[in-house]
């Protein structure tokens, strides 16, 4: 773009087209050069142009740009400081700052509007800011602004956000008229409380749902725990015509995992890859692709997991972390380690890859299901040696597994005496096991004391049935008596055991004892069948991890 003169009609024409040109700009690079061309062109103090390129310098997250030009202003006009104080709302590291803009906007004798309170309310949620939040509610009400919908949708949401739940709906409740987004930010506040049945009240009562009603929804029950809910959500937004979006995707996706559905793990996948890669050429986005990642491996697909992970042209840590995970989970501990060794040499370095906590938990688990122990130790060394981390509390149950599993008791004991944490049952629990795999009941005697004497009645169960166990093992009979009186004293008794399976899309939930079942005389009369025929094999069951599990 070439310099133009000035000056009267040719000046008019070259307004028009630079305006033209901020209207369809799509890149920084494209900003400056425009921004550049005004400059050249002593066009850069109109404040139309001004707003403009403040706005979309905003808009590409680029505060240093924004507050250059912002500075070279001598009185700069409301809807300029409305700019900057939006800048500043946007960036999670300093939403505070939008706070002093506003303040010094005041100063200057500029009177805010409503998109000011709007700006400086998300900033308050952004930042947590709660003070300054009320005071702003008290100045919009002072000027007149609390009927605004603009701003009490932005009160709405800075008290879901800060405030509780309650304070939103006071506000919600009071607003004479409600955009989407308003009962968006209500939805998005119960939600975020963990109070699922109201938010599902006013979904139901919402007149009219975009994208963004559903996904918060789905999301909101997959992050709380409610995976079937979330499913069932999920289904609906499908029926209802509704675009699946990422976020919905991979909240299925996490539901999928948890839950052990298979079935529509590979639908999502289908159809990410008819909308992403077949429709519009395009890879999903690293989150996406982690998520498949994450639904395979839980559903114990390894190599179909693998193959996303391949296939992705990005990676991040969260993606080597994910099918290293995968294969430790699977016990393929010398595939998940020769995953590490690739990632180290490989990809640190590049996107900013490098291990986390979380992938020495995964590296760690590996090497405790291969024995791996050397590995192991040098491992766990160089986390803190090498990477800086320090080991957490699930790193040092890793190394106590590993070390317990392989027989090295002893260590294992001392690793625990000495870290600087103190020992949960998980660590002693894995410290117990590899009592019972080497048949050590001294040691697993003194330990499953410590342990029961610390937990509460409910998480001493198992720990007492494994103790009972061990002592079958070495044949101590009068103690197997003694540990089953303790639990009947304590009255404690053992969780049953669990199992899902999914058969033709659909998963059916199995307990052990279970009688409510309505196939249960079926269930039983097919387990009668199973144990008669293996005593007709002449199988010997072992009765020593039974003693007292019923």
């Amino acid at each position: 773009m070439g310099s133009l003169p000035a000056s009267g009609s040719s000046s008019r024409s070259f307004q028009q087209r630079v305006f033209s040109l901020l209207q369809r700009c799509n890149s920084l690079n494209i900003l400056l050069q425009i921004h550049t061309q005004l400059i050249l062109n002593s066009l850069s103090y109109k404040n139309n142009f001004i707003f403009k390129l403040l706005s979309l310098y905003v808009s590409y997250g680029h505060l240093h740009h924004a507050h250059t030009l912002f500075s070279t202003l001598h009185k700069p006009t409301t809807p300029l400081w409305n700019q900057i104080i939006r800048a500043h709302a946007r960036t999670p590291a300093a939403p505070f700052k939008s706070v002093e803009c506003y303040n010094r906007m005041v100063a200057s004798g500029s009177e805010p509007d409503g998109f000011t309170y709007s700006f400086l309310l998300s900033a308050c949620a952004r930042g947590g800011l709660v003070w300054e939040g009320e005071q702003v509610h008290c100045k919009v009400l002072v000027k007149g602004y609390c009927y605004n919908l603009f701003v009490e949708t932005s009160l709405v949401n800075f008290y879901a956000v800060c405030g509780g739940v309650g304070k939103a709906r006071y506000v919600f409740d009071e607003m004479n008229q409600r955009s989407v987004a308003s009962w968006n930010s209500m939805l998005a506040g119960y939600v975020r409380c963990g109070d699922f049945d109201g938010a599902r009240r006013v979904f139901d009562e919402m007149p009219c749902r975009n994208v963004v009603s559903w996904t918060t929804m789905v999301a909101g029950c997959a992050r709380g725990g409610k995976c079937k809910q979330a499913l069932s959500l999920f289904g609906e937004m499908s029926r209802a015509g509704v675009e699946l979006d990422q976020v919905a995707l991979v909240a299925a996706l996490t539901a999928c995992a948890e839950l052990g559905d298979l079935k529509l793990g590979r639908w999502i996948h289908w159809y990410v890859e008819q909308r992403f890669v077949v429709r519009n050429n395009e890879q999903p986005s690293l989150r996406l692709s982690n998520a498949l990642i994450h639904m395979y491996a839980s559903c114990g697909i390894i190599d179909d997991a693998y193959r996303v992970f391949m296939n992705m042209p990005r990676k991040s840590t969260v993606s080597w972390t994910s099918i290293i995970m995968a294969f430790a989970k699977q016990g393929l501990g010398k595939e998940a380690l020769d995953l590490f060794k690739a990632m180290l040499s490989d990809s640190v370095g590049v996107n900013e890859i490098r291990p986390d906590e979380v992938t020495f938990i995964g590296v760690l688990c590996a090497c405790s299901h291969a024995g791996f122990v050397d590995e192991g130790r040098q491992i766990f060394a160089s986390m803190k040696h090498t990477w800086g981390i320090h080991p957490r509390i699930e790193h040092y149950g890793c190394m106590v597994d590993l070390l317990s599993r392989a027989g090295f008791l002893d260590e294992a004991q001392g690793l625990i005496k000495i870290m600087p944490l103190k020992p949960n049952d998980v660590l002693w629990g894995a410290l117990l096991g590899g009592c019972r795999i080497h048949k050590n009941s001294e040691l697993a005697s003194g330990v499953a004391n410590k342990v029961v004497a610390e937990l509460n009645v409910n998480q001493a169960a198992g720990y007492l049935v494994l103790l009972s166990n061990i002592y079958a093992f070495a044949k101590r009979w009068q103690d197997v008596v003694a540990v089953r009186q303790k639990m009947i004293e304590m009255g404690v008794k053992k969780p049953p055991g669990r199992s899902v399976v999914q058969i033709n899309g659909v998963l059916h939930n199995f307990m052990a004892g279970d009688v409510t079942h309505k196939h249960s005389y079926y269930i039983y009369e097919t387990l009668h069948g199973i144990t008669k025929q293996a005593n007709w094999e002449d199988y010997e069951p072992d009765i020593t991890e039974v003693l007292v599990d019923a």
